[in-house]
């Protein structure tokens, strides 16, 4: 059961979000402010932390920038009044994985937490499992029941990208940016050829497939 850590200085916010959670599926612990969420860390294990920003001693930004200075990559969820675009923008550049405004819409918090925990795990693991097929990071391999390809890296990245993120859809050029770079001279039916490939490659793999967006671009979609 995954853990999540609810930093705000405000009472009865701290028990709303609490009993959201834990009527999810959650355990929960919270703090009032920073520097007791940081204390609770070293004796609890914390999957996530949903993060106020306005809070005494030490508030969410220095939290998060204080957690990232030391490489701990454990997910964040800024959770604040704070609603200009600059407020977002210090707060992704201090380090937070996604960022909500007051008063939130809890369904869409918790959609929103488990798309983190979910990209964690991916991060942590550089794997991802689709039924019975397995994309392995390290190897650029792709697996099911005792079959293994072992794809070209350009291939295996965009397969990755994908599946990583099921059901969104990603444009040709933002493919292209992210998996040959911004500066590649190569033009975006690069993309498309290399779709292509893995459709080919993987056509009597019923786990997923790879769809057009028609004027869009590409999305991954698991049948499993």
């Amino acid at each position: 059961m995954f853990q999540i850590m609810v930093v705000d200085d405000d009472r009865n916010t701290r028990k709303l979000l609490q009993a959201v959670l834990e009527a999810d599926g959650y355990k929960v612990v919270t703090a009032e402010n920073g520097e007791e969420a940081l204390a609770l860390m070293d004796k609890e294990y914390i999957d996530l932390v949903v993060l106020d920003i306005m809070m005494p001693k030490m508030d969410g930004y220095e939290f998060t920038s204080t957690l990232r200075q030391t490489n701990n990559n454990l997910p964040i969820l800024m959770v604040s009044a704070k609603e200009l675009p600059s407020d977002k923008k210090h707060g992704f550049l201090v380090g937070t994985d996604d960022y909500m405004t007051k008063p939130i819409d809890e369904e869409e918090m918790l959609w929103r937490i488990k798309a983190l925990l979910r990209r964690a795990k991916i991060a942590s693991e550089r794997r991802i499992i689709v039924g019975d097929v397995v994309l392995d990071y390290d190897c650029l391999t792709v697996s099911r029941k005792g079959e293994v390809q072992e794809l070209p890296q350009k291939e295996f990245l965009l397969l990755y990208k994908l599946l990583s993120y099921p059901g969104k859809i990603f444009t040709r050029i933002q493919l292209m940016d992210e998996i040959w770079g911004a500066d590649c001279d190569t033009g975006w039916e690069t993309v498309t050829v290399h779709v292509g490939r893995l459709r080919k490659r993987f056509q009597d793999w019923p786990e997923f497939t790879i769809e057009s967006v028609r004027g869009l671009g590409y999305k991954a979609v698991k049948h499993v």
